[in-house]
């Protein structure tokens, strides 16, 4: 995908649930999740144990979400991703986004045989800072 197509995919989300966000704020999701709620997005955290993590309330699966979303950004290893992609299929999100060394060529034809749009082995957080962040 070109930068002009990342940028209006971002553009145009407003709700990104991150599947895998650490309640640790010294790992790499928290500081990602950071820069996105920075960027205006609703970050919405998929955890399966944490009640509330960046001080918003999480759910245990995406099923759980009680709102339409827009991207699910995983931060789960390759061997889970498909059965995630299965997940966002299931709740009708927009797009899947598999973080910076994630691949999975399974989730990508759930995917996309599901009409979402699919991006792996690319850091959101990266993107969206080099890309402008979308007015809030």
């Amino acid at each position: 995908m070109d930068d002009a197509a990342l940028k209006a995919l971002l553009d145009s989300a407003r709700t990104v649930a991150v599947v895998g966000l650490s309640t640790d704020p010294a790992k790499t999701s928290s500081a990602i999740a950071s820069i996105l709620i920075d960027a205006g997005y609703d970050v919405i955290p998929v955890h399966p144990t944490a009640t509330e993590v960046l001080d918003r309330t999480a759910y245990p699966t995406l099923a759980d979400v009680p709102v339409p979303i827009d991207i699910v950004d995983v931060f789960r290893p390759a061997g889970e991703a498909a059965g995630i992609a299965e997940q966002a299929v299931a709740v009708g999100a927009k797009t899947l986004w598999l973080q910076l060394g994630i691949v999975s060529e399974d989730a990508r034809a759930i995917a996309e045989a599901g009409g979402l749009t699919y991006l792996d082995d690319i850091c959101i957080g990266a993107t969206t800072l080099r890309l402008g962040n979308r007015a809030a």
